[in-house]
């Protein structure tokens, strides 16, 4: 059994491009591919070492994941997962809005 070291994706907590590939599996080289296809965004893209929010890290997996399990080559990775953070962001979107409408009464 493997065990990992946890660590909380704290909205302020960055990752280097190198602690990037070690979490998330991926090389450096499909990290690079990914910024380019805009699937991942370093905190300041003109910076010469490259960080990255914690919650990257999530996406950086979910990547991996799909390149490994469906073979996927980077622009279908890309594609992929660019589509599954859009399908999150609806039903967010679509939650926050089912919470405003006012409750329906069941009847007595």
């Amino acid at each position: 059994m493997k065990i990992e070291q946890a660590t909380w994706l704290h909205e302020h907590y960055e990752f280097s491009l190198a602690e990037l590939c070690e979490l998330s599996g991926l090389s450096e080289t499909e990290l690079r591919e990914l910024v380019d296809y805009g699937v991942l965004a370093p905190i300041e893209p003109d910076a010469r070492d490259w960080s990255f929010r914690a919650d990257r890290l999530v996406v950086a997996r979910s990547a991996r994941r799909l390149r490994k399990d469906f073979d996927l080559d980077p622009h279908g990775v890309a594609l992929v997962v660019t589509l599954l953070e859009r399908v999150r962001d609806l039903e967010t979107e679509l939650r926050d809005l089912r919470a405003k409408l006012p409750r329906r009464q069941q009847p007595s």
